[in-house]
Order: C-alpha cells, then structure tokens, then sequence
C-alpha cells in the first residue's frame, strides 16, 4: 500500500491499494469527471499563509470577449479624427456628461453612471495567445512557468463557500490561460460544459448517471465510507485522510441542493430571461449572476469573436447588440438585488484594433491602447479613467498597466498582490510582480 503522493502541484495523486475499487465503484459509477476542479484539492500539501484582508469584492464576474475588440467601435469613439481612423459608426451620448459610446450601447450608454471604463489599458503583447495570457494572469508569457489566472488565485486563497466550487467557467475554459497554471488543477475552473442560452442547458457533472438512483447513490456513498475508514485504520495515512476528502467533495458537489439551485437558470422568470436576452451573452451573463449570489467566488464567461480584420461595422452590428443588452441587464440586475457592491465585474480584451481601418474594412491587433470596464466590487462608479490620443493609437493620461490592473483586483478582493505563491521546485512566485493599486479607480 503506497496510499496517495502528489507533486509540488498537488497533481499526479496515486493511489495502489484500493485505487481501482474506488473508482470503479464510486466515480465510475456516478459518471464525475470533476477532476478539473477537484482533483487533487484535499491532497495539497503546501503551507499557505492567508495574507488577506477585509476586501470590499466578494465575487468577480470576469466577461472575457477573445480576439481583441476594438476600442473605436465600443467605448472610445473618435467622431473627430479622419474618416480612415474613426470608421463609420456614430457615436451617443450616456449618462456621463461629455462621455460618449458605440451607438450600438445605448443600454449600456444608460447605465454609464454605474461602471467606470479605462480607456487607458495598454502592454506589449500584439499574439493573440501571449495577450491572452497577460490578461489572465497579470504577467507576460515565460517559457520557463505558466502562470495562474485571477480565478484559480481566488480558489486557492479562499476556496470553496456555500458548498460551490470557488471558480466557474462558462461555458467551457475560453483559453488555457484561464486556468490555475503552476498552481495545478486543482485551483482550475469548474466548466459547466454547455451553454445556457441552449433549450437543452443542464450541467455535466450535476446529474445522477443513467442507472444510479438516489438510493443506489447513497449506498455506494456509504460503501466507499466503510471501505475508507478500514484502508485508513490499516495505513494511517494523512495522505489518505486527504483523498477521502476529495470523495466527499465530489459527492457533496452532486448531491448539493445548493448547487442545483444556483446552475438551474429555469428557475428565473421568463421577464428576467427576456429582460438579459435569449442569445448567449443574455444567458450567460444571467447565470453569472445566480452563481455569484449563491456563493461562487470567481465566475469568468466568454462570449463572442472580437478579432475583426474585416468588415468590422457588420461584425459589429452582429456582436455588439447582445453584449450591449445582457451587460446593461446585469449591472442594473446586481445593483437592484444589493449585490454590485460587492461583486466586481469586469470586462477585459486581449488587446485592442488599430488607429486606422485596414484595406478590407477592418481593423488589426493593437496592444498599445484599448478599453476595459470595471464596476462595482469596490471600483469607483460613473468615470472615465485615462485617456487616449487623437486616434486611439496610444494612451494620452493615465496608462493602466497589467500588472496595475490585476493589482488593483486582488486588492478589492481582499488578496495582497505581492504575497509569493509556491511554484514547482519550491520556487516563491508574486500573485503579481510589480503592480501597484490604483487608489482612483476605487471608490
């Protein structure tokens, strides 16, 4: 009996002995495939010390939309600069005095005085791969290590509340940037696996496999107990003591009321539906905002295909009205519920589009200057922070930094940015080198 060793990780746990009973008559049974989210959790060994403190964000929705959108296009228009730069879309005034949008955000432009939007965000990273990553992690690439995402830090600093897997993602990991990196998979994100927006939604990982009834789950539940308390009095094992943890998890994850009820979008009234939109950005969004009021503490949703070289007015036309009403709707929703106080959303790019509108009527990769939003969780509400120049092609005041931003983060989530984390070898790894927070974006 060799029991349970993992690596530095926490990954690769081996189990001799009753490896194949425990599986083939728990897991294989039950049909889990949690192991993205579970696996390895209980049988960490690392010795964290919590430095934390009382923040004013106790849940993130992160709206991740890949490709790249286009500053010009959605939140900093240039009406006055040439029509080669400014393109062919119209701008709108919002609750902002002086500030306007995308004409295709009036919703969005309506809610102004509830978001901040930086229009200042700037790297270096014009891949879409390496953008993807700085915007995940805080860092820029390394061959030599992947770093975690802002969500699989949060699950390792804080864990699991109400019974909820800490990170979710939906509806499937949006890049493997957003996933724990070194920290191993343990800290990665729990994929619902299917989009909400679909009449036939349901969670994989939620429902009894064909077969095993409520009853037959309990029984099997109560046989592996037996077996594990035996393998435990006969090893000794704080090892095993820590696996048969990670069974209970997966069988409290199953067989969670709680969890039902927070993925069950069904149970929101038809207005509210309607109100969020019946198309993916609608959906998703709405089931953020069940998942952070039942407990989860770092949701990350993607939605659309932002990398426009071509023809970007049309594509535009096509995306942006769905984000526009779903975002709009989740704000007001948050706010209405009393929970925009405490939950920070934010929407994030890998990068931006250039100055000028390319010869197929589109714009390319352009890292230099783009525009995030940010609101509630702690962030200040109804400003414009930073600036850029005349043609969207650099920041004019107020450059953001990554590292400023996802500093910023974990500071309104209660986490110290430079705390170092164990990397594999024993290697201690700041949550974010070199950031600082941006006290003006805070309320």
């Amino acid at each position: 009996m060799s029991g349970v060793s993992c690596d530095a990780a926490g990954n690769g746990v081996r189990l001799n002995g009753r490896r194949d009973f425990l599986h083939v008559g728990a897991l294989s049974a039950l049909g889990l495939s949690l192991g993205g989210y579970l696996r390895g959790r209980s049988a960490l060994a690392d010795a964290k010390s919590f430095a934390h403190f009382e923040g004013t964000a106790k849940s993130v929705i992160h709206i991740w939309l890949p490709g790249g959108w286009a500053q010009q296009e959605t939140f900093d228009p240039k009406p006055l600069a040439p029509a080669e730069y400014r393109g062919d879309m119209k701008p709108i005034d919002t609750k902002l005095a002086g500030v306007q949008f995308n004409e295709l955000l009036g919703k969005t432009a309506q809610i102004a005085d509830k978001i901040t939007v930086v229009r200042s965000m700037t790297h270096g990273e014009a891949a879409h791969e390496r953008g993807t990553h700085n915007m995940f992690t805080g860092y820029r690439p390394s061959p030599a290590l992947t770093f975690p995402s802002f969500g699989s830090v949060v699950s390792h600093e804080y864990g699991p509340r109400a019974n909820l897997p800490p990170y979710v993602s939906i509806p499937n990991l949006p890049a493997a940037d957003a996933g724990a990196g070194y920290l191993g998979s343990a800290y990665g994100p729990f994929a619902i696996g299917s989009d909400p927006a679909n009449a036939d939604f349901t969670v994989r990982d939620l429902a009894l496999p064909n077969g095993v009834d409520a009853d037959r789950f309990a029984t099997r539940q109560r046989l592996r107990d037996a077996v594990g308390r035996h393998f435990q009095r006969l090893e000794g094992s704080e090892n095993l003591a820590a696996m048969d943890s990670f069974y209970q998890r997966a069988y409290s994850l199953v067989s969670s009321h709680e969890a039902r009820s927070a993925f069950d979008i069904k149970a929101e009234p038809d207005a509210i539906r309607d109100d969020y939109g019946r198309n993916a950005a609608g959906q998703r969004m709405l089931l953020s905002r069940r998942l952070v009021e039942a407990g989860v503490r770092f949701v990350t949703l993607s939605y659309g295909g932002w990398d426009m070289h071509q023809k970007i007015t049309d594509s535009m036309r096509k995306t942006l009205p769905p984000f526009d009403q779903a975002y709009a709707a989740l704000i007001r929703d948050l706010d209405q519920r009393g929970l925009l106080a405490s939950t920070l959303v934010m929407v994030s790019s890998e990068f931006g589009r250039t100055p000028r509108i390319n010869n197929d009527a589109g714009r390319d990769h352009w890292p230099k200057v783009f525009s995030v939003l940010l609101a509630g969780g702690g962030i200040k509400a109804g400003t414009v922070y930073g600036s850029s120049d005349a043609i969207a092609a650099e920041p004019q005041d107020n450059p953001l930094t990554v590292e400023d931003l996802a500093t910023t983060v974990y500071h309104c989530l209660g986490i110290v940015a430079d705390k170092e984390l164990m990397a594999p070898g024993n290697r201690p790894v700041e949550i974010v080198d070199g950031g600082k927070v941006r006290e003006d974006l805070l309320a």
